[in-house]
């Protein structure tokens, strides 16, 4: 898997692919991901949930207190599912094909920390391939 950037801009708006679950081929599986995340206050939720589970995770390695794995989880799945059913008005990939949805989520979290995707302006994405 290629995590470099590339400069090619994601279109202000994306089709939405129709495709059949469960979609066997990775790469068009994150395609169709970063549709289901088109809204920023989404994405923006998603940051912060994947954000405050590592924190959690660090916190639970440091203080060897597996309650924070837990908390971490929670605080993930809280934000992801509020910026889906609240803005994005759509159900979570998770729902669909949770291995996946879980390996596009750390690297859509990568994408954003590289600038590839913005949470603040679809001018600035940059579509990963």
């Amino acid at each position: 898997m290629d995590l470099q950037p590339t400069n090619t801009a994601l279109p202000v708006v994306i089709d939405r692919p129709q495709l059949t679950m469960p979609i066997k081929n990775y790469q068009d599986f994150y395609r169709f991901y970063l549709t289901e995340h088109h809204d920023l206050k989404c994405r923006r939720l998603h940051f912060l949930g994947s954000s405050l589970g590592l924190l959690a995770l660090t916190t639970a390695v440091l203080k060897k207190q597996k309650r924070y794995v837990g908390y971490g989880l929670f605080a993930g799945y809280a934000c992801a599912w509020v910026g889906h059913f609240v803005f994005e008005k759509n159900k979570p990939a998770s729902f669909k094909q949770p291995l996946y949805s879980f390996i596009s989520d750390w690297r859509m979290y990568y994408h954003i920390v590289t600038g590839q995707i913005s949470l603040f302006d679809h001018a600035k994405d940059r579509f990963p391939h």
